[in-house]
């Protein structure tokens, strides 16, 4: 099942086509002259049974389809994929009767390293789709050029935003931060949340900094992904802390520390305080 913030990342090519072309283009891709960038259906199942779904479909027309753009987030490796992809390429090239590719918007470089290798089809064919790694996506510090492409301008911040030069993540931060404050209220309430899950603590923190009031979680999907990544950050000290107390943990003890809640890590920590044995600090007696 599709994660939040998967589903965040495709709503971005959603609510502006344009930014596939520009895309591959930075991918240094041929993108055909159009007039029009739509959204089409990502529906590629053909007459047989088997159901294919892409994440998304961006059509470029002018007067006919020029271009056809398969768009995937991956930011996981599936290796299921390597069979669906050449099928979605092939499905829609039939549908719309024109050249069509595959952009993957990979969520690390791992995932980028997989996805850009050639796929064998058989008969010495290769399928190679268009792989976006963060290091491709241009870094947005620029107010004016983040208004004029909020959403490349956010896809900067969800690449960049935990580089380690702190001052540079805030100024895209910060960049992209502006542009959304101007859209109408669905885009900047999805958008400020993407940047803000986006970024460091240090850097999230500096950002914060120029905004005296705050900054609060609005969507569903950044309240959960935020939470998940404190409890991550707690869970790590809580094993760390139980291995020193303790030696090292059996395993089912460490997948049950990795599950916790934020509630029953602080559970533990406490009793860890005064505990004697592990089984005490884990509340088991």
């Amino acid at each position: 099942m599709p994660s939040h913030f998967h589903e965040a990342l495709v709503q971005l090519f959603r609510n502006r086509p344009e930014l596939a072309p520009e895309l591959l283009s930075v991918l240094q891709t041929d993108v055909p002259s159009y007039s029009d960038a739509r959204i089409d259906s990502a529906e590629l199942t053909d007459i047989q049974p088997a159901e294919y779904r892409a994440d998304l479909v961006v059509a470029l027309t002018d007067a006919v389809p020029r271009l056809g753009i398969v768009i995937e987030v991956q930011l996981s490796i599936d290796d299921r994929k390597q069979f669906a992809w050449p099928a979605y390429v092939a499905n829609l090239r039939a549908r719309l009767k024109c050249p069509v590719c595959l952009l993957v918007v990979a969520g690390d470089e791992t995932v980028a390293r997989w996805a850009a290798r050639p796929v064998k089809i058989g008969g010495g064919n290769y399928f190679a789709p268009r792989v976006l790694r963060p290091a491709s996506v241009p870094e947005i510090t620029d107010v004016v050029q983040a208004q004029s492409d909020p959403e490349l301008a956010v896809l900067s911040v969800i690449a960049h935003g935990r580089d380690a030069d702190i001052h540079k993540a805030v100024r895209i931060a910060r960049a992209a931060r502006l542009a959304s404050d101007c859209l109408d209220e669905d885009r900047s309430v999805l958008y400020l949340d993407l940047i803000m899950v986006s970024l460091s603590e240090a850097a999230r923190g500096e950002l914060e900094i120029m905004k005296p009031a705050g900054y609060e979680f609005q969507s569903d999907f950044a309240r959960h992904h935020f939470a998940r990544g404190q409890a991550k950050g707690r869970a790590a000290l809580i094993l760390r802390q139980l291995s020193a107390r303790f030696g090292p943990l059996p395993q089912q003890v460490e997948a049950r520390i990795s599950e916790a809640s934020i509630a029953e890590l602080d559970e533990i920590g406490e009793r860890l305080l005064t505990a004697h044995t592990l089984d005490e600090a884990l509340g088991s007696q």
